[in-house]
């Protein structure tokens, strides 16, 4: 395998054997082609990947640096190579990664941005009665009641959902498949919206592809239309906040802990790999309680 098929055999092993998401293996093609054009000019048109030096990749982090880059795009250019290189080592291309000697930028810990209770009602409250209101009510019903990510909400179908049994099968990161179970108003948003979604499948003659969530044609509803459609209802809230549909996922955890949730069982539902990653959410409530007895105590 020639040195310049190395990038594309990697995102190749990302997408077919790891199983990552479209969006993840165009940030890590994103990534390498940054790298890739530094290291022409610096090593010339026809470098050779297994050549590239540890004084190569601190030359081009100074470059990222120089160029006034965050510490969080240089990281991630980091985790990006890294994994390059490991792969590489893993096909026996090299010995050691020039990335062995390398250490991530340090960064700040970022608390997630949430909305509170009341505001998760008002949001939940906005869909209209209406054919495509009523698949959005489902939409933001099930967002919340499981704290997926997009592409799992996307990504359930009509046999991956019991509403008898209320629960629902996500397929998360590396095709792992976890329980989640759903609430009352959640069961009642998807119970409304089916007969919804066979009229629309029905009026433009779509042949059943058997996912849940459909467009207003009837096809299968994107990731992308997903964030279009949050971003209708945030606007109608007028909330001084960046919302997106990971800060639904990000309410959910913190209001699971805030009423008293185990940190194990709600790493579980968030289908986290690590507790650590489950964590960040008892720094917000942590945060919250200290800003309550502040607040309201007499002597705070």
């Amino acid at each position: 395998m020639a040195s310049q098929d190395y990038p594309e055999r990697f995102l190749t092993y990302l997408e077919v054997e790891k199983a990552s998401s479209p969006l993840t293996v165009e940030n890590y093609r994103k990534d390498l082609r940054s790298c890739g054009e530094f290291l022409s000019k610096r090593l010339g048109k026809n470098f050779l990947w297994q050549q590239v030096g540890v004084l190569d990749i601190r030359a081009y982090l100074a470059e990222l640096n120089a160029q006034k880059y965050a510490r969080r795009t240089i990281a991630r250019r980091v985790s990006s190579l890294r994994s390059f290189y490991k792969y590489l080592v893993r096909e026996n291309v090299l010995e050691v990664s020039p990335l062995a000697r390398i250490h991530s930028p340090k960064l700040e810990k970022k608390l997630p941005s949430f909305l509170d209770e009341e505001e998760v009602t008002e949001l939940l409250d906005l869909p209209e009665a209406t054919a495509l209101g009523s698949r959005d009510k489902a939409l933001l019903e099930l967002l919340y009641a499981t704290g997926c990510r997009v592409s799992e909400l996307v990504g359930i179908t009509l046999e991956r959902i019991d509403l008898g049994n209320r629960f629902v099968i996500l397929l998360g990161k590396g095709n792992k498949e976890r329980l989640v179970p759903l609430g009352n108003a959640c069961c009642l948003g998807v119970e409304h919206y089916l007969p919804v979604r066979s009229a629309l499948m029905n009026k433009y003659g779509v042949a059943e592809h058997g996912y849940l969530l459909v467009n207003s044609r009837g096809g299968v509803l994107t990731d992308r239309s997903v964030r279009r459609i949050l971003d209708k209802y945030i606007s109608q809230l007028a909330l001084r906040k960046h919302v997106s549909p990971h800060t639904i996922r990000h309410s959910f955890a913190t209001h699971l802990l805030e009423h008293g949730a185990d940190l194990r069982a709600v790493q579980e539902l968030l289908g986290h790999a690590n507790l650590s990653t489950t964590q960040i959410y008892t720094h917000i409530t942590t945060e919250r309680i200290a800003a309550v007895y502040k607040k309201n105590h007499p002597r705070a």
